[in-house]
């Protein structure tokens, strides 16, 4: 680790064929690819934080990388379940045959700091601004860089639509073995009610068994506003765990509010964080699944494309660095229109109790859909399958919300 933010050299304006200006998973991953298969290129990773990833957990079923691309992942301390995953509703219960893979962001973090270069990382560095001949820190050092890449985190914006997934997960060591040999990705069977108000919103817990005593245990509901009652998720956790007879200590918290996209205008959207000549990717760049808030099969996939751009042709400018993340940023715009629709279902057709209808729905249908969903690579007849069927809500508000832009993402500030 860098044990200060200017100790490396790295500030050097000769040095940087690229700057990337945000070490979390989009652009720690995007270090790691430039790294491993453009090694001519001399990067700098710029992070605000102390630590690369900052505090999360990001999960992900195994199909969700393609086989290509899994390459990136190795060298991590995952922890993986090849025995599938459980969901439970209120009408139904399965296991799904899907191999699961999860990583900490404390993980992420060594890894990272283990295998790039020192003086290619900055630690406790904010960037004041950004432009496309490099980036200035807030103490008023100028970093020149041949091109500049903005992987800070997602800036809510006035032009998108739709709601907010909500969650806070406790990482518990148990007095004695929990007993859970797979992941529960969805225990909807828990009460429908959001922790704020008299409001209602799908919710449910998931559960990763981390080891024979340690258990990861996360209360999430999707809701139409940015609100957290921490004190009352704490609640619901270690109620959920005492039901389950895990008694034990918490060794780690971590909590979040993440937008579900359900529409809207993305090219304004993006106009709104694009600076001319930078790059952008990760969230901030629109690079989500719109219904699950999923990032890491996006940022792998961008990591590798923009590495394997730079080793094939190294005089590519910044300006059409920023195009070429641009063009991808409005195909995968195009290409997840199902998914922004299915949220509008979500969240304009079905009552705010009865959200849980809808999943319990999805998850009844068989074969490898659900992975394919995920992944965000849902077939022509997948998505028929989706659709048909008994519909999970009322026909006259699923046509409204078929041909809705979706409700205006809500700006309050996230509590």
């Amino acid at each position: 680790m860098v044990d200060s933010p200017h100790s490396s050299g790295a500030q050097d304006s000769a040095s940087h064929d690229v700057v990337i200006v945000g070490g979390g998973l989009a652009g720690g991953l995007m270090a790691l690819a430039l790294h491993r298969h453009a090694p001519a290129c001399r990067f700098l990773l710029v992070e605000a934080g102390r630590t690369l990833g900052g505090h999360h957990r990001w999960s992900w079923f195994e199909t969700d990388i393609r086989p290509a691309a899994r390459g990136l992942m190795a060298g991590f301390a995952l922890n993986g379940w090849d025995e599938g995953y459980d969901i439970t509703f209120p009408g139904l219960g399965r296991t799904l045959p899907t191999s699961y893979r999860s990583l900490a962001s404390a993980e992420f973090h060594r890894a990272l700091m283990a295998e790039l270069p020192a003086e290619r990382v900055m630690l406790e560095t904010k960037a004041a601004s950004l432009d496309a001949s490099g980036v200035t820190l807030a103490d008023g050092t100028r970093i020149a860089a041949r091109r500049v890449i903005d992987c800070r985190p997602f800036k809510p914006s006035k032009a998108l639509n739709g709601g907010w997934q909500v969650f806070l997960g406790q990482h518990f060591k148990c007095e004695k073995p929990h007993g859970l040999t797979r992941p529960v990705i969805m225990d909807a069977s828990v009460d429908q009610v959001a922790p704020y108000g008299n409001g209602e919103a799908y919710r449910f817990v998931y559960v990763l068994p981390l080891s024979e005593d340690e258990v990861f245990v996360e209360d999430t509901y999707y809701a139409d506003q940015p609100k957290m009652d921490a004190e009352v998720l704490k609640g619901r956790v270690a109620e959920f765990a005492h039901r389950n007879g895990w008694k034990g200590e918490v060794i780690d918290q971590e909590a979040g509010i993440l937008p579900v996209i359900s529409g809207g205008d993305f090219n304004a959207a993006l106009a709104e964080v694009a600076i001319p000549g930078v790059a952008l990717a990760g969230a901030r760049g629109g690079f989500s699944h719109p219904l699950t808030s999923y990032t890491l099969p996006f940022a792998v996939d961008n990591a590798l494309a923009i590495a394997g751009l730079l080793a094939r042709r190294p005089e590519v400018s910044g300006q059409e660095l920023a195009a070429f993340c641009q063009r991808r940023a409005k195909r995968h715009w195009r290409a997840t229109a199902y998914y922004r629709m299915l949220s509008r279902m979500l969240f304009e057709a079905a009552e705010p109790g009865k959200r849980v209808v809808v999943f319990e729905h999805f998850y009844a249908l068989k074969g490898n859909l659900v992975e394919r969903f995920y992944a965000g690579r849902s077939t022509w007849p997948d998505r028929l399958r989706i659709l048909t069927g008994k519909p999970p809500v009322a026909i006259p508000r699923a046509i409204r919300a078929l041909f809705s832009s979706g409700k205006p993402l809500n700006m309050e500030t996230p509590a």
